[in-house]
């Protein structure tokens, strides 16, 4: 399904554009009619699908070895309504979306690295890569949903 870091990169950048539309068609659903469940489940797929576009932004730039500056630039692009699109874009541009994962070592010195040994370890298998990320991302939101929305409950 998502053979290459692009593939999984773009899909992440539209669910998150996507979200956003659920955020701010709740806003106005609550502004205009005072429901304010509407926030609250727009709000909550928002957080959801956010927190899992920054999992696919660390996962992406650590596969691709990404320096920091356009790390930076994916992960903020997602505080912005729609800017993972753009974002997407000029990285495919860029070329820093190109290639596939790095299931093997190669002569790099980098893939001596502890963690680029443990990248792959995962990598290989994507189904506990795919649990953990999905585990942190689920207990991250519990956290978050506990502590509650920026700025308070209304």
């Amino acid at each position: 399904m998502f053979r290459t870091p692009h593939t999984l990169f773009r899909a992440l950048a539209i669910l998150e554009a996507i979200s956003w539309t659920l955020l701010i068609a709740g806003l106005i659903i609550r502004a205009t009619t005072d429901w304010p469940l509407a926030v609250t489940v727009g709000g909550g797929i928002h957080g959801f699908v956010f927190l899992s576009f920054g999992a696919t932004v660390i996962l992406v730039a650590l596969n691709n070895r990404w320096r920091v500056a356009p790390t930076v630039v994916a992960l903020v692009s997602a505080v912005v309504p729609y800017a993972t699109i753009p974002v997407e874009l000029w990285l495919q541009r860029s070329g820093r979306l190109a290639g596939d994962w790095r299931l093997g070592a190669t002569d790099d010195p980098r893939d001596r690295t502890w963690y680029d040994r443990l990248m792959r370890w995962f990598l290989r298998r994507p189904w506990v890569l795919g649990a953990l990320i999905a585990l942190a991302v689920v207990a991250l939101f519990v956290i978050l949903l506990i502590v509650g929305p920026p700025g308070g409950r209304h």
